[in-house]
């Protein structure tokens, strides 16, 4: 069978300009973001190239322990991954190396190591944490070619050539350049019917770097022995490419329905659910993209043929798909073109608009009604019950409820003495223990309550200023949270330090 097509041109982003080496062994992707085996640019591009060459292909999975925030909850859902990952590479001529380090830097040559023969390298666009810096230390050091494919949204990064300043003007730029992305979409599983000679890693890689074996792998696994933040415990879902298509279809097909007019309520539970596995790359958007079509039945030509940047009526859906539709795309894609193109600061005050950071600097001095540390706002003790629900939630599953989550970062900038404190705080609670933090996503969340994608706002008020104004008051009278705090309330005990 013929090997899948190599991704197209617009998703490929070359990170160096090594020439290929004349007697290569294999091909080699370096699998670092789009952690799965289904509808991956990625993976595609790495076996199409492996086809072109006749060679074969080596996937390396790595888990580093040295990054911030490493802990239980975060090692566990990725290696959920590398086991579904290794039971679908398992039949197949690909030789999977899930690397999972034991100790810090025990990891350091591993990657040379792999591309010493390789004809190229293939791994995956990510905008945030450390990847990019990663990648561009790996591009100086490989004398092999580097290229990064990005599976990450519906329009590839390369499509937008700016920043998008409101949700209203990066949707009319989706609805204005999304049409041919929408027939190119990745193939389902790049691995059927797959013909390429067998790869195996070489002994000496083997020996120095043994790939994680199946009790490491093993659902029930124990990761005492790993210097990591074992106080954030694991979560109560589980990660890998399996539970990922578990969720979407339960969501496709029993929640989205009352998506439109439930996901803001806590004690209705009709999020999609699906932001931990776009985070980990357990599942793509363009996967999520195909189910919701079938649902409707729907192909690209009844989207409308005028952009208008309406959050409504543009695709031609129903109205709960559309909403649905805005959020993974409109919301979720506008904050990788901001990482995208503010490399440097997309996770600092400065990246704010002229006016958000004018204003907070106006209120600077004002009179704080409550001024809590960062101990004391993760251990949930303010005197908002409301508030101190959502982090516990945080805390103890690893998800905050959406519209929980922006009352929960305004409150934060109430409450701290200058808007560094409040970023700081925001930043650490969520990446911490988010499963879907250290994300652009999560990043636009904690921003939108700063001022990022939203417009100045009146009546002016004290300490926000023009910053848009929550309360927990109003929070309470427009959601239903009978169910919620009684879950998450006074009752329940934060699992902290």
């Amino acid at each position: 069978m013929k090997p899948p097509p190599p991704a197209p041109a617009d998703r490929l982003h070359p990170l160096n300009q090594r020439p290929a080496p004349s007697s290569p062994r294999h091909v080699l992707y370096w699998m670092v973001a789009a952690r799965r085996t289904r509808h991956n640019f990625g993976l595609q591009h790495a076996l199409a190239r492996a086809g072109e060459l006749g060679l074969p292909l080596i996937v390396l999975e790595p888990l580093r322990i040295g990054y911030r925030w490493a802990s239980d909850r975060l090692h566990h859902f990725v290696i959920d991954g590398m086991h579904d990952n290794a039971d679908a590479f398992a039949d197949t001529p690909v030789a999977y190396h899930p690397y999972v380090e034991p100790q810090a830097g025990a990891g350091k040559g591993l990657l040379a190591a792999l591309a010493q023969d390789a004809a190229l390298v293939v791994t995956d666009l990510y905008p945030c944490f450390f990847l990019p810096r990663m990648q561009a230390r790996a591009a100086a050091l490989l004398d092999v070619p580097l290229v990064a494919v990005d599976s990450l949204g519906i329009l590839p990064l390369s499509a937008s050539d700016r920043v998008f300043t409101t949700a209203a003007s990066f949707r009319r730029h989706v609805q204005k350049t999304v049409a041919p992305h929408l027939r190119r979409f990745p193939r389902p599983v790049p691995l059927d019917g797959v013909d390429l000679p067998p790869a195996r890693i070489p002994d000496a890689v083997q020996q120095r770097w043994p790939a994680a074996d199946q009790r490491r792998l093993a659902r029930d696994r124990d990761l005492s022995d790993l210097a990591i933040d074992h106080h954030v415990t694991r979560a109560p879902v589980s990660g890998g490419e399996g539970t990922a298509r578990a969720v979407l279809d339960s969501f496709v097909t029993r929640r989205l329905a009352a998506y439109g007019d439930d996901r803001n309520h806590p004690d209705r539970d009709a999020a999609s659910g699906l932001s931990p596995y776009l985070h980990f790359g357990h599942v793509s958007v363009h996967e999520v993209m195909r189910d919701l079509f079938e649902r409707e039945s729907w192909s690209p030509d009844k989207a409308a043929p005028k952009a208008n940047g309406a959050r409504h009526g543009w695709w031609g859906m129903s109205q709960t798909a559309e909403a649905f539709v805005d959020e993974i795309v409109t919301w979720r894609e506008i904050g990788h073109v901001f990482c995208h193109h503010r490399p440097d600061d997309y996770d600092q005050l400065s990246s704010l608009p002229e006016w958000a950071q004018k204003t907070m600097h106006q209120h600077r001095d004002d009179r704080r009604p409550h001024v809590y540390t960062l101990a004391e706002f993760e251990a949930a003790a303010t005197h908002d019950d409301l508030w101190n629900a959502a982090q516990r939630e945080l805390v103890d599953t690893g998800r905050m409820q959406n519209y929980l989550r922006m009352l929960w970062g305004k409150k934060i900038y109430h409450w701290t003495r200058t808007p560094e404190d409040a970023l700081a705080v925001m930043i650490e609670l969520n990446n911490k223990y988010a499963l879907d933090g250290r994300d652009p996503n999560s990043y636009s969340g904690i921003f939108w309550t700063l001022g990022r994608f939203d417009r100045a706002w009146g009546p002016e008020r004290e300490v926000f200023g023009k910053l848009r104004y929550m309360t927990s008051d109003s929070t309470r009278r427009k959601l239903k949270l009978d169910r919620y705090l009684q879950e998450h309330g006074a009752g329940g005990q934060a699992a902290l330090l």
